[in-house]
């Protein structure tokens, strides 16, 4: 028993935790380990027994009672406790509690175990779209192609060729899993464990389909039409139903949930619906006022500029900004002005600007070529 780590340290909790700390921890870890979710990993299915043998042991008071004493010795034969440990746990009907827990996890009702005929709805499937500023403020259609799984063409899901049909199971009788009694150290005690003949189906397929190879489904490339609404914005995910893979036993189809991703914009920053813009301008123009043009999602608008205005003084637009999401209205944009400071001024335009300053009373130096003052 050397190698069988705490059951503590499996599930993730303190040696003194409670009944519901027990309980949240292995919703969690059996939820992320359920090999449905991973068909075919035997780590994550090896993962998944442990984490129902330690939890099996620590949510009975006695038989946790017993573990805290003598740890997994309680329930080894070879130390005088008595029967034979843990196996076989498909399924957990016979340990009183499983099947609620799972029921709430899974979706099926506890005692009986998962009926593998019954109808599942299909996975959701996620995608990204990018688009631009104007496309997630005035809306847009798009393309997104999605690999998916779809019902067969041929066999129509039953994954049986053409004229022939499925075999219910002899030995499960469809349910999927037979019943398997074992010793423990209480007594012999009862579970369900998958059909080792059908393989948890409940139906032996003899002449397969050959499209999908008795599977019943297969993957495709599929084109999804996505109707972007206008307003949204950056990161928001719009769920298209139906579109995600198929149900199996006539479930329906999962959900596609497609993310938008908004581009930069060369100009434009967007804060929920505002938009904002940084506008140069000259100091003449700052200083003397004007009337200039300004970009705006609706194209360039005329914006007047006061005189003496100065850099940093923002100006709305009001309702050039993005539409209200699924709503009437727009928001507004603001524009931020930064008045440029002239460069590479020649000799007449430099004395024109002393002869400015000095006529607001101020006093200019500045130096020449050899790094001399003037006046």
């Amino acid at each position: 028993m050397a190698d069988k780590r705490d059951y503590y340290e499996v599930l993730g909790v303190q040696k003194g935790a409670s009944e519901d700390e027990l309980k949240k921890a292995y919703r969690k870890l059996a939820k992320e380990n359920h090999p449905d979710l991973h068909p075919g990993d035997k780590n994550c299915e090896a993962r998944f027994k442990e984490i129902n043998e330690a939890y099996e042991v620590l949510s009975d008071p006695d038989k946790r009672a017993k573990y805290d004493q003598f740890g997994h010795a309680a329930f080894d034969p070879n130390q005088g406790f008595g029967g034979g440990g843990f196996g076989g746990f498909g399924d957990f009907s016979g340990f009183g509690g499983f099947g609620d827990i799972f029921g709430d996890i899974f979706g099926f009702g506890g005692g009986g175990g998962k009926n593998p005929n019954a109808p599942r709805k299909g996975d959701n499937l996620r995608a990204n779209l990018n688009i631009k500023l104007e496309e997630a403020a005035f809306g847009v259609k798009k393309d997104v192609t999605v690999t998916r799984i779809e019902q067969c063409p041929d066999c129509k899901g039953s994954g049986c060729a053409a004229g022939t049909t499925a075999e219910v199971c002899p030995d499960c009788k469809g349910s999927g899993q037979v019943k398997t009694t074992q010793r423990t150290p209480f007594g012999m005690m009862q579970s369900n464990v998958q059909c080792s003949k059908c393989k948890g189906r409940g139906k032996i397929i003899h002449s397969p389909c050959q499209t999908c190879r008795g599977i019943g489904s297969i993957r495709r490339q599929h084109k999804v039409n996505i109707n972007v609404p206008a307003g949204i914005d950056d990161g928001q995910t719009i769920s298209l139903r139906g579109q995600g893979n198929a149900g199996l036993n006539g479930g329906p189809a999962g959900d596609l949930l497609v993310t938008i991703l908004v581009q930069p914009h060369a100009r434009f920053e967007r804060e929920g619906t505002s938009i904002l813009l940084e506008q140069e301008i000259s100091f003449a123009k700052a200083a003397l006022g004007s009337e200039i043009e300004v970009p705006t999602l609706d194209g360039k608008v005329k914006l007047t500029i006061p005189e003496g205005t100065q850099t940093g003084t923002m100006f709305r637009l009001k309702g050039k900004g993005v539409p209200y999401l699924r709503s009437t209205g727009r928001g507004d944009q603001f524009v931020t002005v930064r008045v440029v400071v002239p460069k590479g001024l020649n000799s007449n335009q430099k004395e024109a600007l002393k002869a400015f300053a000095e006529s607001l009373g101020e006093t200019v130096e500045t130096k020449g070529i050899f790094g001399k003052r003037k006046k």
